[in-house]
């Protein structure tokens, strides 16, 4: 059974997530650690629990959840998995990371792309990749369907969806990710989001407007 940490990170209290399995294997999803003590902290769980990660995969390319892919790369040995069509999002946060105060950004670069087809852990620990674009051009989701969770980055909040004013954003392309995609899971499955507290898809089935648009 995969275990899920969460940590807020960064001015856009952005949610990085470790999932990792019984063999300590993790990964780490959506590195938002800029401040050395996010960077301490985020070490100090990993070291405790003696873990080996062996990969960040990120959900889109946004500056929130990048922030500390260089550090975390460099520190752990590991790659930068993305989905190619964010690869043009990532190349420009050196252009912009100044303009939110990140003077001291770190420009990294993916060592790899990821898509549906993608597997990983195994067995009852496989998390399956979702093509969930709108929010940003390349956008996933990972659902673990034994655990009955999914980490869906900016797609959908608990009461809200992503944002989709921002270059490569489609609000028409956003809605059908989330209700051909997200909605068609079971009620029970916990939403990790990227901003914000947890849900499920039963709760936002219910009582978030852009589930039941048609």
């Amino acid at each position: 059974m995969l275990e899920i940490k969460s940590f807020t990170f960064n001015p856009f209290q952005e949610n990085t997530y470790v999932l990792s399995n019984d063999k300590a294997e993790a990964i780490i999803i959506d590195p938002g650690c800029y401040l050395p003590k996010e960077k301490e902290t985020l070490d100090n769980y990993i070291n405790k629990n003696g873990l080996k990660p062996f990969a960040i995969y990120n959900t889109h390319c946004h500056i929130d959840h990048i922030l500390g892919a260089a550090y975390v790369k460099e520190k752990y040995k590991i790659p930068l998995m993305i989905h190619e069509k964010d690869l043009e999002w990532l190349k420009a946060i050196k252009v912009y990371a100044s303009n939110y105060g990140f003077a001291d950004f770190q420009e990294v670069e993916q060592d790899g792309f990821y898509n549906e087809e993608t597997l990983i852990f195994e067995a009852e620990d496989e998390l399956e990749v979702l093509f969930l674009p709108g929010h940003s051009p390349g956008h996933t989701g990972l659902v673990n369907r034994k655990g009955k969770f999914c980490v869906v980055g900016d797609v959908l909040f608990d009461g809200s969806i992503g944002r989709t004013d921002l270059p490569g954003g489609e609000h028409d392309t956003l809605i059908k990710s989330i209700q051909e995609k997200l909605c068609k899971l079971p009620e029970e499955f916990i939403v990790y989001c990227r901003h914000g507290p947890s849900t499920s898809i039963g709760k936002e089935k219910k009582s978030n407007p852009f589930c039941a648009l048609k």
